[in-house]
């Protein structure tokens, strides 16, 4: 897929950047599980920042969603880091694999926790039942590829798998705050003869998480039907097989036949 092949090659550039960083972690004896734990200790901040944010800013202070969105961001790379020192440290294991998924879907989950605690503290109320949803989705792209694997079929497609996600949310959180330092968190756009503003700062990050709400279900139902096709692929071929063994076996000469009976 025209995608995929453009995610692997932006993968690859990415993992040539950072390898020097990699070897240094495994010299200092850094493990996979280590940097995987490190990773998700960095995502619990950022649902404390958000949480902190919501409590003690005001509406229009977006410093805190700047400072998430750094965070964000350098949490994120910890989670590209781990696989690739496993791979650099000869340190692959089938429970490090497992141990990756699990903390980074508690990650995202704080993440969301974080998010959505801010924006209904603020009385962003639509913006908070869409980072909600985005919630459902990231959690059922993960799991349609994972339940798709467990049947033995491969399950990766899709534009809005997790690094888009972190990049999408760490990115658009850091440039709100950014954009709240010099025009204002109050900043509102108003359009003639249209009774309410059309974009505010905090649109920055809401607009995002609004696009990463739709294109996260997107995925996942993108998913669940190339996992059905090949799923369907897979019960033909396994029906067809059947089906030759059993012809073969009724077309066998009669004297292999009661041989082979000979043995029960």
């Amino acid at each position: 897929m025209p995608d995929t092949a453009l995610r692997d090659k932006l993968q690859s550039v990415i993992y040539t950047i950072i390898d020097p960083f990699v070897k240094l972690l495994v010299k200092i004896g850094f493990t996979p599980n280590t940097v995987t734990l490190t990773g998700f200790i960095l995502n619990i901040g950022v649902a404390v920042i958000f949480v902190v944010g919501g409590e003690e800013g005001n509406r229009g202070d977006l410093s805190y969603i700047g400072w998430a969105g750094a965070l964000v961001l350098f949490a994120g790379l910890f989670d590209m880091l781990d696989g690739q020192v496993a791979r650099v440290g000869k340190m692959s294991s089938s429970f490090g694999a497992l141990f990756d998924s699990v903390l980074d879907r508690y990650s995202e989950l704080f993440l969301f926790l974080g998010i959505c605690y801010y924006l209904v503290a603020h009385h962003y109320l639509l913006s908070s039942l869409f980072a909600f949803i985005g919630l459902i989705g990231s959690m059922m792209v993960s799991y349609t590829r994972a339940r798709a694997e467990g049947l033995g079929i491969q399950c990766k497609g899709g534009l809005m798998q997790r690094p888009e996600r972190v990049v999408l949310i760490g990115v658009s959180a850091l440039a709100c705050g950014i954009t709240a330092h010099y025009i204002g968190g109050d900043y509102k756009l108003y359009i003639k003869g249209i009774p309410f503003h059309v974009f505010e700062t905090m649109s920055v990050f809401t607009i995002p998480i609004t696009v990463l709400a739709i294109l996260t279900n997107i995925t996942a139902i993108r998913r669940l039907l190339d996992a059905k096709a090949a799923l369907e692929k897979k019960d033909k071929q396994q029906k067809s097989t059947l089906v030759a063994v059993l012809l073969l076996w009724m077309l066998a000469p009669v004297g292999e036949y009661c041989h082979a009976c000979c043995w029960y």
